[in-house]
């Protein structure tokens, strides 16, 4: 794509309500732009590296045998009474009328309409195991929304439900869905740490959340030096220094986290309480045993933002970054270096999804403008193409040489 096109509108300095790292990036680079408190556009570059992030998160739901599908934002009153949560949610719940005084609900969830989705389809064992998931805009009456995408009021998120005959079918299925989250997470350069927390206003048996480490993080985790055992500390209750339950011999440690996932058994809990029920093999009336699992994708974007970043901008990793290779021709007056710098980008976009900065600007501002927006890798055509060299800059290594226009292809690679 030419850069001249492309609505990146990117700023010398940092919003004034901007605390963290990756909120400040975020504005600067042209990803985002505040609406409201808790509420924010999407710019095309945002927008790009959230589409990467949503592609990853289906190949691997989809190869696991889940079906996407989309359920409704709005949600009736009626529903959530059958839950028993219109009253027990809170005020964070946002809630309206409409023009005949029928109570409804922007959904922070989606447990009730999923099981309201499937509980006719679901009459018999032999219509189970069942997974399905959608991509959407949540809402949640944040009383302090915070750190842009972190803690919004309006934000996009997958959450997955899976129907089952019996835990054991349930525990099959949490374990596929915890590796599907792993690898999700890995593909995406993030480090997790997967950490057993409290069921909350979801409700159900059992919990595990996926963290990020970073500083910004509002969640204090409890994991062991020695073995596996992580927990939200407040969860787990335990500090820095106690012992670990888990292996006996390892010690605590202390960790702030960003919860990018979080994975819930749910049991019975909305199948007894909204009459899911399948028959048997006897044609015995048994509810149906559900899971739950949330995975933020706007959130990630934030959090990839916070940990891949450098004093100079946005650093992505590649499967996520909104282009692979940015071309920057220096001299736009120079004819030879403007048709040598097309040249190389129609080459090089059969192949990767690339970015010519085709702006007449000056090439300080073409640089700051690079390194902010974080593209993986930089083609500068200067004063060298005359010879058929350009500077080719990695920005994972920070290492920049000169390179034959032929060799670029093989360097990305």
């Amino acid at each position: 794509m030419k850069q001249s096109l492309l609505f990146a509108p990117t700023l010398k300095d940092a919003p004034k309500d901007a605390e963290v790292k990756s909120h400040k990036l975020m504005a600067r680079a042209g990803l985002i732009k505040q609406t409201a408190a808790g509420i924010y556009s999407y710019l095309p570059l945002g927008k790009r590296a959230m589409n990467k992030i949503e592609r990853i998160v289906r190949e691997e739901h989809d190869k696991r045998g889940c079906s996407e599908m989309l359920m409704p934002a709005l949600q009736p009153r009626d529903l959530w009474e059958e839950s028993g949560r219109w009253a027990e949610y809170g005020p964070e719940l946002f809630r309206l009328k409409d023009r005949k005084e029928r109570d409804f609900c922007l959904g922070p969830t989606h447990e009730e309409v999923i099981t309201q989705v499937v509980r006719d389809y679901i009459n018999s064992y032999k219509k189970l195991p069942l997974a399905l998931y959608q991509i959407q805009t949540k809402f949640r009456d944040e009383l302090r929304p915070r750190f842009a995408l972190m803690r919004g009021r309006e934000f996009i998120m997958k959450d997955l439900y899976t129907f089952h005959t019996d835990d054991a079918d349930l525990d099959v299925w949490y374990e596929s869905i915890k590796e599907a989250y792993t690898t999700i997470f890995k593909r995406m350069g993030l480090e997790t740490k997967i950490v057993s927390s409290d069921t909350g206003q979801i409700g159900g048996k059992a919990a595990d959340e996926f963290m990020v480490m970073s500083e910004v993080g509002e969640d204090t985790i409890s994991y062991c030096d020695t073995c596996s055992y992580g927990a939200n500390q407040e969860f787990s209750g335990l500090h820095a220094g106690d012992s670990c339950p888990k292996c006996k011999g390892g010690t605590i440690k202390e960790a702030k986290g960003i919860e990018v996932g979080n994975i819930f058994k749910l049991g019975t809990k909305y199948s007894e309480s909204m009459n899911a029920y399948y028959n048997d093999p006897e044609g015995h009336k048994v509810p149906v045993v559900m899971g739950c699992y949330g995975l933020g994708i706007s959130r990630t974007l934030m959090a990839a933002v916070e940990q891949h970043s450098d004093e100079n901008g946005i650093v992505w990793p590649r499967e996520i970054s909104p282009f692979e290779v940015h071309v920057l021709p220096l001299k736009m007056n120079d004819a030879f270096t403007v048709d040598s710098a097309n040249a190389i980008y129609k080459e090089l976009n059969t192949s990767f999804e690339t970015l010519l900065d085709d702006r007449d600007e000056r090439p300080g501002i073409k640089f700051k403008d690079a390194d902010l927006i974080g593209v993986p890798y930089r083609i500068v055509v200067g004063k060298d193409i005359k010879d058929g060299k350009v500077e080719f800059t990695n920005r994972y290594t920070g290492e920049t040489k000169l390179v034959k226009t032929t060799e670029i292809s093989d360097l990305i690679k």
